[in-house]
């Protein structure tokens, strides 16, 4: 029986990319999004090319959806080879203007997804003593930014999680847990977090907004003199989530472009892959 893969998030960008690739690769595919209406592109892609692909309805901010969709594999599959926790949503405004909804929000989407989703697979990987999960965090998930500190948290949160699950799951279960932290990514991501943050159109007011376009010169002066290309598309940083799940002994984490390596080399020149601190983590105590 060929590995299957539930993908969280596909209808578009780096979810939609993924499970394409993974389906092209020989993978059985169990696309999932929250709301079906967006399926007619990757159902498109499917036909046009014979994959693999079933499409559910997951909303990673319900456990009872979470649930049907694992339940829905396990009945036809029996099984669950690797977990891309994909799904997540940008988030840029100062602690200030953000509401108390808009923060329980953010944290739901981009850290309690991951976790619940995390836990719903996790008993049948243990059981067949086999698995893989791959989260998709961001350079945000170790170096802190202006005007995303709300997103940034819950994205350390998940690294956080990842890390100490690696610790000692990985050893006892044969579960392997990968972090994957890609810079900026050319999607309908990027438009989204706009859409979402911007109050009144404007991204900050009042005394924050002269930091703000500051902060926003200062992005676009390093992508002009930057030699590497800050964004990303979708399939690009798919092909990485598709290395981590071909290989034997998976990073605890991976940066997926030279410019998110570069960006971060301050937090990982002495353990790039998160391999040494885990190590260091089992030694003192366990």
């Amino acid at each position: 029986m060929k590995r299957n893969v539930l993908i969280t998030g596909t209808s578009t960008g780096v979810g939609f990319e993924t499970a394409l690739l993974f389906a092209e690769n020989g993978y059985k595919v169990y696309a999932t999004m929250r709301n079906l209406k967006k399926a007619d592109a990757i159902k498109k892609k499917r036909d046009e090319n014979n994959l693999d692909i079933e499409i559910l309805e997951l909303d990673v901010t319900k456990t009872d959806s979470i649930k049907t969709a694992v339940d829905t594999i396990i009945a036809k599959d029996g099984k669950i080879d690797v977990l891309v926790n994909n799904a997540g949503a940008g988030f840029a405004k100062t602690t200030e203007q953000a509401t108390e909804a808009e923060i329980r929000w953010v944290t739901d989407v981009n850290y309690l997804g991951v976790v619940f989703c995390t836990q719903a697979v996790l008993p049948y990987m243990r059981k067949q003593k086999s698995g893989q999960v791959i989260s998709l965090s961001s350079v945000g998930g170790l170096v802190g930014q202006p005007f995303n500190e709300l997103y940034c948290a819950a994205k350390f949160a998940v690294e956080g999680y990842m890390e100490s699950m690696a610790t000692y799951v990985s050893d006892a279960f044969n579960i392997k847990f990968t972090t994957v932290e890609p810079g900026g990514i050319a999607t309908e991501f990027m438009t989204s977090a706009v859409e979402k943050t911007s109050v009144a159109g404007e991204m900050a007011t009042g005394e924050y907004l002269p930091i703000f376009e500051k902060y926003l010169a200062g992005n676009q002066k390093r992508a002009n003199e930057s030699q590497e290309q800050t964004y990303q598309t979708g399939l690009e940083v798919a092909q990485v989530v598709l290395g981590v799940a071909k290989n034997e002994n998976p990073p605890v984490r991976i940066r997926t472009s030279q410019w998110a390596k570069d960006f971060c080399q301050f937090k990982t020149k002495a353990d790039p892959d998160g391999t040494k601190s885990v190590n260091m983590v089992k030694s003192s105590f366990l």
